[in-house]
């Protein structure tokens, strides 16, 4: 059965779902800081294995990346859950940060076929980053994502000229500007 809404009643339906999508943007800040402080720390591990301690599997502080997965499933069940009503925003974000994530697992996987290709891997993580967070921005309507996606981008190509130990220092400090600073700025947006 149709009802039919007085133009007060569909302006207030309308404010209604703008402030129900305001209050949801300080709930995407979980994903950015978890995957941010997860990021930036196992960067700036990885750097002190490799360069101050030669350590030669430096590279096992991805291993971190399973239970950061599993945190971040558990987290977006509970949240689906308790929500209930699914909102476009919500999907889209869950979409572009789906696609991305495969994205990070394939360049990995063929990256990791040659021993060589690991040399170049911290470019194209960065400029993903930096894609990752400027789409969020552009849909979160939030400027901080935004700016941090092309600072992302023009540190991408700064790292192509870099070795690969100071790529690392790049890439922790594109996690910085791009996912943590922004992350934490979405908490003061809720408030």
């Amino acid at each position: 059965m149709e009802e039919n809404f007085s133009p007060q009643q569909s302006l207030l339906l309308i404010q209604s779902m703008i402030n129900k999508t305001k209050s949801n943007l300080g709930k995407n800040r979980f994903y950015f800081l978890l995957w941010g402080w997860y990021t930036f720390l196992a960067i700036l591990a990885q750097f002190i294995l490799k360069v101050v301690l030669h350590y030669e599997r430096h590279y096992l502080v991805w291993l971190g990346v399973i239970p950061a997965v599993i945190i971040t499933i558990i987290y977006t069940v509970k949240q689906n859950k308790r929500r209930g009503v699914r909102t476009y925003i919500g999907d889209s974000m869950t979409s572009l940060w789906t696609g991305v994530g495969i994205s990070f697992f394939v360049l990995s996987f063929i990256i990791s076929s040659s021993k060589e290709g690991w040399m170049f891997s911290y470019p194209f993580f960065i400029l993903l980053y930096g894609l990752g967070t400027f789409i969020s921005g552009r849909i979160l309507k939030f400027s901080p994502l935004v700016i941090g996606g092309i600072i992302n981008w023009i540190l991408a190509c700064i790292a192509a000229y870099l070795h690969y130990d100071y790529q690392m220092l790049l890439a922790a400090a594109a996690i910085l500007i791009s996912y943590i600073i922004p992350g934490h700025l979405l908490g003061i947006k809720r408030d």
